[in-house]
C-alpha cells in the first residue's frame, strides 16, 4: 500500500512539474521533446531506484541510486518551489489577460487565425511568466539540493550533550556515552563513511558507544565490507547496537547480529547488560525495534529490563523515540534512539513531529528522559536541508 500511495504521489508531482517546467515554458517541436525525454529518463530513473529491487529482487546499484535519488530531492524542491510561486501567477492573470487583448481591427471569432494563434505581445506576457517561474524554482530547488547535499555528504557535528540522572552514583560523574544512529550502510554509504564516523567517534574518548539502528540497507554479502570498520571502534565498557526498521528489510536479520558480534558489537536483543564503576552499577538495556513484530523478532521491554535493580539508573537503546512511552512505564532513566534523522529535509520534520514525541535532542516524557540522534547517514535522498547529521557525546552526571 505504501508503494502505491507513494508511486501515486511521484506521479501527480512529476506531471505537474513537467507541465509547469517544459509544457508551459516551450511550443510544440524539438525542443519540447528533447526536454520531456530527458525529463522521463530522469523519472524512470527514480521509479527503478525506488522499485528496481523490489520488482526485479536484484541488488541496488550506486550507478542508479545516485542520478535516482538526486532526482527524487529536485523534484520534490521544484514542486515546492513551484506552489509557492503559484499565487503570483494567479496575481499576475489580470496583466497577462491585458496582454492578449487583440489589437484593433484583428479577427476574434473563435477557429480565426487570431484565436489559434494569439498576439505576439500575449504569447511573449504569458510564456516570460512561465519561464520566469520555471527559472526561479530550478534555481531555488538547485541551490537547496546542493546544500543539502553537501551537507548529508558532509562530516557529521559532533554535539555535547550533558545529562542529569537522578539515581546515577558519583562514581559515574563524566561518563561519556558516544550515541550514534542511523548510518545506513548501503548503495550510496559504504566503508568510507564507516571509517570516517569511526575515527570520530574514537576521537571523542567516549566510555561507551551505543548504536542506535539502521545500520545498514543490505544484506552481510554486499555490505560486510563497508561495516568492518566498526572493529577499530575503541571505547573503555565496549559498544552496543540495538536493531531499526531497516535492519529487518533484509529477509534475515540474524546474519547481522552475528556479524556485528564477530566485529565487537554486542547486539542487545531485549536484553540488558551492567556496567560497574566500583559499588557503583548502571543498567544498560536494548529492546529490537518495532518493525521486528512482523519477523517473530518484537520489543520485549519485560525480557529486556528482567533483573534490573532499581536502585540504580537505567539507560534504554530503542531505534523509535515513541517507544518512549513503554520506557516511562517501566521506570527507564534515560532513552536513547534516532530513526527521525531530524527530518533530514526541510519541510518534511512536519510529518515526522506529527508521529513521533521528539524530532531530534534531549526531551522529558513523565520521569524519563529521552536523548534522538539526528543520524550520521540519510536515506533515499542524499540530502539533508534544516537536518546537520551528528554525532553525541552524553556526558552523565548525578542529579545531586
Amino acid at each position: 500500500m505504501f508503494i502505491i500511495i507513494l508511486c501515486t504521489v511521484l506521479g501527480l508531482a512529476h506531471l505537474y512539474v513537467w507541465k509547469r517546467l517544459i509544457k508551459d515554458t516551450t511550443g510544440p517541436g524539438r525542443t519540447r521533446t528533447v526536454l520531456t525525454a530527458a525529463f522521463l529518463t530522469m523519472a524512470a530513473m527514480l521509479a527503478m531506484a525506488l522499485l528496481g529491487p523490489r520488482l526485479t529482487g536484484l541488488d541496488e546499484s550506486a550507478w542508479l541510486a545516485w542520478p535516482g535519488y538526486l532526482w527524487f530531492a529536485m523534484v520534490g524542491y521544484l514542486l515546492l518551489a513551484l506552489l509557492l510561486v503559484e499565487p503570483i501567477r494567479l496575481m499576475l492573470r489580470g496583466w497577462v489577460r491585458r496582454g492578449e487583448k487583440t489589437a484593433p481591427g484583428e479577427p476574434t471569432e473563435p477557429g480565426t487565425a487570431a484565436d489559434a494563434a494569439p498576439p505576439s505581445g500575449a504569447l511573449n506576457r504569458r510564456v516570460f511568466l512561465a519561464r520566469t517561474s520555471a527559472a526561479a524554482a530550478g534555481v531555488a530547488a538547485t541551490g537547496l539540493v546542493g546544500y543539502g547535499a553537501a551537507t548529508a555528504l558532509g562530516p557529521p557535528n559532533v554535539l555535547q550533550v550533558p545529562i542529569r540522572l537522578n539515581r546515577l552514583d558519583q562514581a559515574f560523574n563524566g561518563f561519556r556515552i558516544a550515541v550514534v544512529s542511523d548510518i545506513h550502510l548501503g548503495p550510496l554509504l559504504g566503508r568510507s563513511h564507516t571509517e570516517r564516523i569511526v575515527e570520530m567517534i574514537n576521537g571523542t574518548d567516549a566510555d561507551l558507544v551505543a548504536i542506535v539502528g539502521d545500520l545498514v540497507d543490505g544484506t552481510v554479502d554486499k555490505l560486510g565490507h563497508a561495516a568492518e570498520p566498526l572493529q577499530d571502534l575503541v571505547s573503555r565498557e565496549g559498544s552496543f547496537f540495538v536493531t531499526g526498521n531497516h535492519e529487518y528489510f533484509v529477509p534475515d536479520t540474524m546474519p547481522w547480529l552475528r556479524e556485528l558480534d564477530r566485529l565487537g558489537v554486542t547486539p542487545l536483543r531485549n536484553e540488558n547488560t551492567m556496567i560497574r564503576r566500583g559499588a557503583a552499577a548502571l543498567h544498560l538495556a536494548g529492546v529490537n525495534d518495532l518493525a521486528g513484530e512482523e519477523h517473530g523478532d518484537p520489543p520485549d521491554y519485560d525480557r529486556a529490563l528482567a533483573g534490573i535493580d532499581p536502585r540504580n539508573p537505567t539507560v534504554l537503546l530503542a531505534h523509535q523515540p515513541v517507544m518512549v512511552e513503554q520506557s516511562a512505564a517501566r521506570g527507564v532513566d534515560l532513552q536513547l534512539s534516532g530513526h527521525t534523522h531530524g527530518g533530514q529535509t526541510w519541510p518534511f520534520q512536519y510529518i515526522v513531529e506529527a508521529v513521533q514525541p521528539s524530532l531530534a535532542g534531549l526531551s522529558t516524557h513523565q520521569d524519563t528522559q529521552l536523548y534522538v540522534s539526528r543520524g550520521a547517514g540519510f536515506w533515499g535522498p542524499p540530502v539533508r536541508v534544516g537536518a546537520p547529521p551528528d554525532i553525541t557525546v552524553l556526558t552523565l552526571n548525578a542529579n545531586r
